[in-house]
């Protein structure tokens, strides 16, 4: 099976002049803020000081701006306009993982089927999360053939129901107390006709800046005037469970300054915000961690893989279970931070999953 990489790369002029090549600078700046020396950075890349130098002269030449800084007893540091780049990279990649994932599995079948007579490899259609990533981490290693390309929770139900894929990925909140939201996944799922795959539990809640800066310590603070809100795309689980909240809590959408300002990723919200282009945002701890953002839990999920029952048996699905019940495979998600590898790999009918369960009532002190 072929293997596709694809990967960000960009160019950057000024004042009209030739476009500079940004791939080895940004690994340099990288590497020079963490060891705080141009000398050690030059040492991790395996580059000549002088030619370090060379590099980091050219850049400054060519954007009109210095891009280092030395201070007494603290080495060097980067400028804002070099720390700017570094966010400014790590935001196209969060921003343009999911997209460039998708594409390099569609590739690596294409490539196949150009070689292969009769290729069957398994469709996998998810909402996007560290837990798939990392699924699809030990699935490319095992060499399984599998087809990725990242939906929305019901986008990829859909598929599954219609046939356009073998395994379908979606978040399910562990309490539901609204019987119409159970009403999008009844529609595409059947006991009869579908197991659901267990893959992890998270944790999802408010993406706030380092160190807290706003005070934005509940919902209603999203409505301040000098708070600026990233959300996920329309259609995303992450968004729809979002909105629900904020309908719990009776705060109107339309109040909170960049609401309709969108990512397409976890990584990516997380990645606007370390970034300093907003102060807060929802979705998974995981990628607060990741960007050194404070994390405020709000709501338990689950996620799960759908698959047609008959599927159980096919040999890459006895694989992709054998690695997902697999201890190693328990560590790594349970590293991840923000996510729970309890009963991950576990198999379950539709009906033991796709139920309200109602909440907790809370016991008064005249309570029997």
């Amino acid at each position: 099976m072929y293997k596709v990489s694809i990967e960000p790369h960009w160019r950057i002029s000024h004042d009209r002049k030739q476009a500079l090549d940004t791939a080895m600078l940004l690994k340099l700046l990288d590497s020079i803020q963490n060891t705080g020396t141009i000398l050690q950075a030059a040492k991790e890349m395996k580059l000549s000081y002088r030619h370090a130098w060379g590099l980091l002269r050219e850049a400054e030449t060519a954007f009109g701006t210095p891009l280092l800084e030395k201070n007494r007893g603290r080495g060097t540091n980067l400028t804002r306009f070099a720390s700017t780049l570094l966010w400014a990279d790590k935001r196209i990649s969060a921003r343009l993982s999911a997209i460039l994932e998708s594409l390099s599995s569609e590739l690596e079948i294409e490539l196949a089927k150009s070689v292969y007579t009769y290729l069957q490899s398994l469709r996998l259609c998810a909402s996007h999360g560290f837990a798939v990533s990392t699924l699809m981490e030990n699935i490319i290693q095992k060499d399984l053939s599998v087809n990725l390309r990242y939906q929305n929770s019901m986008e990829a139900l859909a598929s599954l129901a219609q046939g356009d894929c073998e395994i379908a990925g979606f978040h399910l909140p562990v309490i539901i107390e609204d019987e119409k939201a159970l009403k999008p996944f009844q529609r595409y799922l059947s006991n009869d006709a579908h197991l659901l795959i267990h893959l992890a539990n998270l944790e999802q809640g408010l993406l706030i800046a380092r160190g807290n800066p706003k005070r934005i310590l509940s919902f209603r603070d999203l409505t301040k005037d000098n708070v600026r809100f990233v959300n996920r795309q329309n259609g995303s689980s992450t968004r729809q469970i979002f909105e629900a909240l904020l309908k719990k809590t009776g705060i109107d959408s339309s109040k909170i300054n960049g609401f309709e300002t969108t990512e397409f990723t976890h990584a990516a919200v997380a990645a606007y915000i370390a970034s300093n282009m907003a102060d807060v945002g929802f979705g998974v701890e995981t990628a607060a961690r990741r960007f050194g953002l404070d994390f405020v839990p709000l709501i338990k999920e689950r996620y799960f893989f759908a698959i047609p029952k008959d599927m159980i048996q096919n040999p890459t699905m006895r694989e992709i279970l054998s690695i997902m019940t697999s201890e190693s495979f328990a560590r790594e998600i349970n590293q991840l931070g923000g996510y729970d590898a309890t009963e991950t790999g576990h198999i379950f009918s539709v009906n033991d999953i796709i139920r309200i369960t109602p909440p907790k009532t809370k016991r008064t002190a005249n309570a029997a």
